[in-house]
């Protein structure tokens, strides 16, 4: 068997966060196709490394889909001198993601199968609330629907971001530039966090992601903040991913678990924060950290701290898929993330809609990934 072509699909979806996915198929020589994704954060990092996908046809066609640990690494090394992680562990995820699903129909099995069989029946999951018109004037009604909406999904822990993009100059929100957030900023995140909590109750996990906006004092300050207004059960990226120093910081300040890893590319970035003590949540994301292979890798180094491991999602269906067929393999699995409680959005892209009933996600065994594109959308909705 042989790789024939390698070929990047952008699809645009009012679906997605930023308007668009971004998947990959990996086609062989015996009609046998392989699907992955890549989907970044905005549109012109999805065609910057559409491009390089493009490229990697010179490398890669004519070479056997089923040497997936040897391609992963003669993809990785050929990035060397220009960097090994940001573009090219995207690169390298979703061409991974697609020769695990090639590998599985090969061997008409599914992929958690090959990967060492299921540790767990389904994987639990946390998901995101419609946070549009949280800030408006009927905020209270807006947060306590959808978190209501949330629970009675059957989903035990929401995930959300209460920390408001304000215009004015003297509430000092200029996110990465300052780091800072004023009072006023801070008191509105509290009473969001608050009435969620009141919502919720007491035993669904609320977690917080402050996306890294946050300079050392402020991510303090804020943290201790939603500490006492909603009794938060972890607090993620409280600063700049590119510090280790500022982490270690905070993480010595409060007393919430804190998460990273969505932003930390390959089993290297994640050594520091093991041997360091500074994370008590790891949450790489498959699609840009590594693929299938560095996702088990960096699980199985995470188990051998006793940290537990969720993978991060904010877009399509293959990279919760992906990631569900890890954790079912993995001990130390926390939960698999979702963009929404909902993921009949999804449905338009995949042959089968996925299967998260009670708030977990349920796997099929159906052979590689488990699911099928739907061409005929993809191809009305493609983006060149």
């Amino acid at each position: 068997m042989k790789i024939t072509n390698i070929e990047p699909w952008l699809v645009a979806s009012d679906s997605s966060p930023w308007g668009e996915y971004f998947f990959l198929r990996v086609s062989t020589d015996e009609e046998i196709v392989g699907w992955g994704e890549i989907t970044t954060t905005s549109n012109m990092a999805n065609r910057a490394v559409a491009d390089i996908i493009k490229r990697l046809n010179e490398l890669l066609v004519g070479e056997n889909p089923l040497d997936i640990e040897r391609l992963w690494n003669k993809t990785f090394r050929s990035f060397t001198y220009m960097g090994t992680r940001g573009a090219t562990s995207h690169v390298v995820s979703g061409i991974d993601i697609a020769l695990w699903d090639i590998r599985g129909k090969v061997m008409g099995q599914p992929v958690y199968e090959l990967l060492g069989g299921k540790v767990r029946e389904s994987i639990p999951l946390y998901t995101h609330p419609d946070q549009s018109g949280w800030y408006g004037e009927n905020w209270r009604e807006r947060v306590a629907e959808e978190v209501k909406a949330i629970v009675d999904s059957g989903h035990t822990a929401l995930k959300f971001d209460p920390f408001p993009h304000l215009d004015s100059p003297d509430d000092r929100n200029t996110g990465y530039l300052s780091g800072e957030m004023s009072k006023h900023g801070q008191q509105i995140a509290a009473e969001i966090t608050a009435v969620a909590r009141e919502v919720a109750g007491p035993e669904i996990e609320i977690l917080i992601d402050a996306h890294g906006r946050f300079n050392v004092p402020t991510a303090i300050r804020l943290c201790k903040s939603l500490e006492d207004a909603g009794q938060i059960d972890w607090f993620e990226e409280p600063v700049p991913v590119e510090s280790y120093h500022a982490l270690s910081q905070v993480r010595e300040k409060v007393n919430t678990a804190i998460s990273v890893g969505e932003r930390l590319h390959t089993r290297w970035e994640f050594v520091p924060i093991f041997e360091k003590e500074l994370a008590d949540y790891i949450m790489p994301d498959v699609t840009w950290t590594g693929g299938i292979s560095e996702l088990k890798k960096i699980a199985t180094m995470a188990e051998a701290y006793y940290i537990p491991v969720s993978p991060h999602d904010a877009s399509g269906p293959i990279n919760v898929v992906a990631g569900g067929h890890v954790m079912l393999t993995v001990p130390n699995c926390y939960r698999v993330e979702t963009h929404r409680w909902d993921l009949s959005q999804y449905n338009v892209f995949i042959d089968k809609p996925l299967d998260n009933t009670d708030g977990a996600l349920h796997l099929s065994d159906t052979p590689g990934l488990g699911l099928e594109m739907n061409m005929d959308y993809l191809s009305k909705n493609r983006v060149e």
